[in-house]
């Protein structure tokens, strides 16, 4: 019983070290087919922004084969990804802002810097929930609820980033930024919309 115990966690390590984190492998995803990619598609007509849900996800469907919990666990790690970029540079432009002389604008810049901080924090605490479900002793109901929870709050943040803007003046600059929120905010909606998905399908 020992013996089986040990294989079985062994191939639960292997399985989420080259299914759940991609992008943190030395080779490429497994090559997609039809019906794979298909999957993708039809997932994804039940997000927000379903191309950029398509486009975003259809180089992992060899790696999803058709299952909702991975699916929505690589959507995710893409909005983590791309949260995290976008912490990164605000974070890099907040610390420049000061000797500008739009002060709305470098108020609006902190504030986005500090909640998108935020965001990446919750969009990494779903991902982490979502690669041990079923693995915790927790029923996946109410992990996947947590999952819910967090992602939402990072959506908030988001948002309230975007909001901080409402009263800058027009301009390159604020139109980069908030190009670049709205970008993230696909993504982040999109992982919500599968893991909300894939919740209809969990009894309790």
């Amino acid at each position: 019983m020992e013996l089986q115990l040990s294989t079985l966690f062994f191939s639960f390590i292997i399985l989420s070290t080259t299914v759940f984190q991609p992008s943190t492998t030395a080779g490429h995803p497994p090559p997609p087919t039809s019906t794979e990619t298909d999957y993708i598609r039809t997932s994804c007509h039940t997000t927000r922004y379903p191309q950029t849900c398509f486009t975003s996800l259809s180089k992992y469907s060899g790696a999803v084969k058709n299952n909702p919990s991975r699916l929505a666990t690589l959507a995710i790690h893409v909005a983590l990804s791309k949260a995290n970029h976008m912490s990164n540079y605000v974070s890099s432009i907040s610390r420049h802002v000061d000797s500008d002389n739009t002060t709305e604008y470098s108020a609006a810049v902190r504030d986005c810097s500090s909640v998108f901080g935020d965001a990446v924090d919750e969009i990494r605490k779903s991902h982490k929930e979502m690669k041990r479900l079923g693995w915790t002793g927790e029923s996946v109901r109410f992990q996947l609820s947590n999952v819910q929870t967090w992602m939402s709050a990072a959506l908030t943040n988001q948002d309230t980033c975007v909001d901080g803007f409402d009263d800058v003046a027009d301009g390159d600059l604020k139109a980069e930024v908030v190009g670049r929120v709205a970008a993230v905010k696909e993504v982040t909606s999109n992982a919500l919309a599968l893991v909300n998905s894939y919740a209809d399908t969990i009894t309790a």
